[in-house]
């Protein structure tokens, strides 16, 4: 059994691994990608600012009308006994571990047909990894970016399981070896194809507004709160592509990247091609809340 197939998992009330679990060929998250998720990250044993998580996956099935199931104390306790079990299959104790546990809440099972099914039973999965460590090298150098239209859709605001576009816009970056693809909508940031996207200028930091064109990371609110301790200015507004190209420092976020330099884009440098004093300032911070939360 691969170390994949032996992940711990849990579906629909019962853990298991990732072997063993299976959901219908007629579950419309496999038919239309009728779904949301979310990403938590771990660190030590404690997920990292799970209650903005929760809220972030309840407005996500309000959005598109899939009830919860479970109350956010039932959510904690599915992260916590993944966490555990994960921990013991690996034969590590909690404390010792970064982790991501992956959420998926989807329609249900239904006859295909558009229009959304009455009295259906959602589809609750979630499993849990290993957080793989961003590399110092990146932090070191910062990494390089590309960018491109956003084409995708205008409800980006929610974290849906339909990700053809993000897919898709991934790829652009991954076929020349960059890390991310920043996307411009209507000449200005929206943000990257897994990422959301921060400029920094004259020490400002800089970031699309909460609306419907961004899907609005859990480190928004983060980030806003490590500015206000660092006395770093933040403001959320739309940010023209000039201003990106013209950024003394460009910032990606993410539960998986945490926060990361960028220091060329499209095969220019960011600023002087180095990390920045406002990124060490705020990565400083970030690791200080890892370690508090």
């Amino acid at each position: 059994m691969s170390s994949i197939q032996s992940l711990p998992c849990y579906l629909n009330g019962e853990f298991s691994t990732l072997d063993k679990a299976s959901i219908s060929v007629m579950d419309r998250g496999f038919i239309f990608g009728d779904g949301i998720y979310e990403v938590v990250p771990v660190y030590g044993g404690r997920p990292f600012r799970f209650e903005e998580h929760m809220g972030r996956l309840e407005r996500s099935l309000a959005e598109i009308r899939i009830p919860n199931l479970l109350t956010r104390d039932g959510w904690r306790d599915l992260v916590g006994q993944l966490v555990e079990r994960h921990a013991k299959s690996l034969g590590q104790a909690v404390n010792g571990l970064n982790q991501l546990i992956y959420i998926q809440v989807t329609r249900g099972v239904a006859m295909r047909d558009h229009a959304m099914p009455a009295d259906i039973k959602p589809t609750i999965f979630a499993m849990v990894n290993s957080l793989k460590a961003v590399s110092a090298s990146d932090l070191e150098k910062g990494v390089r970016c590309v960018t491109e239209e956003d084409f995708r859709w205008k409800k980006a605001h929610i974290k849906s399981t339909s990700l053809l576009g993000a897919v898709l816009s991934r790829q652009i970056s991954a076929d020349v070896g960059a890390t991310e693809t920043v996307m411009f909508r209507d000449g200005c940031l929206s943000e990257a194809a897994a990422s959301n996207v921060w400029v920094v200028k004259d020490g400002k930091v800089l970031g699309s507004p909460r609306d419907n064109l961004v899907l609005e990371g859990i480190r928004y609110g983060l980030i806003e709160s490590l500015c206000q301790q660092e006395g770093i200015s933040f403001e959320l507004r739309r940010v023209s592509k000039a201003e990106v190209f013209a950024a003394d420092e460009l910032m990606l976020s993410s539960a998986t990247k945490e926060l990361l330099p960028v220091t060329q884009l499209d095969g220019s440098p960011v600023g002087d091609g180095k990390p920045g004093p406002v990124f060490k300032r705020l990565f400083a911070r970030y690791q200080q809340a890892k370690a508090a939360s």
